[in-house]
């Protein structure tokens, strides 16, 4: 029984960077012979241990054979006779294909020291086709290494786009991909990996449809409606914001896909058409309900926030009670950040001041103060009639919240200020 380190561990430490996780694969020992050592078992598909006093996984050596369409259509073989080489055979890349054992030394069969010194991410055996997670990791993996895909790998993720392969790919891990590509360095780079093999227009059609969309110039010095989501949402990496401001990014303006080239390269109404296509999105990938309300909220209202110097005072008291910021302050803040990566999210406006976010924090803060309680307590005690007691409290609140909006913020700006 030899036991090794590999995968991401073995990678991130070559790398330099901080190790969290580390996995180990054993060779020449069984299920029976692991679980009498201690070691607790919780693989499903295959063998998998708990290791006694650390925790860290422990995978028994393994093959696999693929019998059905999909990243579960595989056949696992486990025993004491596969080798550390043939379990490091059934990984996607070279750079995820080494193994370190108890004395330090680097076991590398399929050239993974070389590929990161390259910035390649290369495929180890035509078996890469089998699974078509593989797409999706590659794609992320150029997000978080800044590496090229080689030539021959990208061919065969395309291979596996028009065989149709990629057709398999159950929604919950479609999301799980993506989300973890959104969280890297540069997602844009996931999605312009994605669109070189032609897989994002069969997994993320809507927003595939954003490139070639032309934008006004006078707003948009890039143009491509595709390339400026790109920019907002490695914005929104670079200022290390949540998931949900992320995924709020690269949706936000899903609605100009669907502008007819007609009336280009204007886009009225886009808001509109992008809050039906995020909900669409968001139910056929089974996007979690955190991130599906802010992009909702984004798409639907991040126009108004950008005019926010021109609102009147009850334009932005209503504002503020449709995206539920009294109740869910967290999330307005969060609102307020996708809307600001939109503005940002243009060649030279990464530093420009948005002073619309201070004016709808300050906004917001004077409304908040406004007590609700205290106005319903007065009117209950001078509204004799029960059933005209909850309109007039709404009334009350919105107009005095209104007012504190007015008195803190003044006079809005002309339009086109």
């Amino acid at each position: 029984m030899k036991t090794y380190l590999v995968g991401g561990s073995v990678r991130d430490e070559i790398l330099g960077l901080p190790v969290f996780d580390h996995d180990h694969v054993v060779v020449g020992s069984s299920p029976d012979e692991m679980v009498r050592l201690g070691y607790r078992p919780v693989g499903k598909d295959f063998p998998v241990f708990l290791h006694p006093v650390t925790q860290e996984q422990y995978a028994l050596a393994r093959t696999e054979r693929k019998v059905s369409r999909g990243y579960k259509g595989f056949e696992v073989y486990a025993s004491p006779e596969v080798t550390l080489q043939e379990d490091l055979a059934r990984r996607d890349l070279t750079i995820n294909a080494m193994a370190k054992d108890q004395d330090g030394n680097i076991i590398d069969p399929f050239g993974g020291v070389a590929d990161l010194e390259a910035g390649v991410l290369r495929h180890i055996s035509p078996a890469f086709t089998e699974d078509p997670v593989r797409v999706l990791r590659t794609a992320r993996f150029a997000a978080r290494f800044g590496f090229r895909i080689a030539p021959e790998t990208l061919a065969l993720m395309s291979e596996m786009v028009h065989n149709g392969e990629v057709d398999a790919l159950v929604p919950e891990r479609v999301w799980q991909e993506f989300a973890r590509g959104l969280m890297e360095r540069r997602p844009s780079r996931m999605f312009y990996a994605l669109r070189e093999c032609s897989a994002l227009t069969r997994i993320m059609p809507e927003v595939d449809e954003l490139f070639g969309v032309p934008q006004p110039a006078k707003y948009h010095p890039e143009i491509d409606t595709g390339v400026h989501v790109m920019m907002v949402i490695d914005h929104a990496a670079g200022k290390n914001y949540t998931l949900p401001v992320r995924f709020a990014s690269l949706t936000h303006d899903l609605g100009k896909g669907t502008t007819p080239p007609a009336e280009w390269p204007r886009h009225i109404g886009h808001e509109a058409r992008s809050v039906k296509l995020v909900a669409g999105l968001c139910e056929r990938v089974r996007v979690p309900n955190d991130a599906r309300d802010l992009a909702l909220l984004v798409a639907r209202y991040h126009g108004d926030v950008h005019r926010a110097a021109e609102l009147r005072a009850a334009t932005i008291a209503d504002m503020l009670q449709r995206v539920d910021a009294y109740r869910k302050p967290d999330r307005f803040e969060e609102f307020l950040q996708a809307c600001s990566c939109d503005f940002h999210g243009r060649p030279g406006y990464a530093e420009r001041p948005y002073p619309q976010t201070e004016r709808l924090q300050q906004a917001f803060e004077a409304a908040r103060r406004v007590d609700a309680g205290s106005i319903a307590a007065h009117l209950n005690r001078t509204i004799s009639d029960p059933a005209r007691l909850p309109a007039a409290i709404n009334a009350k609140v919105s107009e005095t919240r209104i007012a504190e909006i007015r008195n803190r913020l003044g006079t809005p700006l002309p339009e086109g200020s």
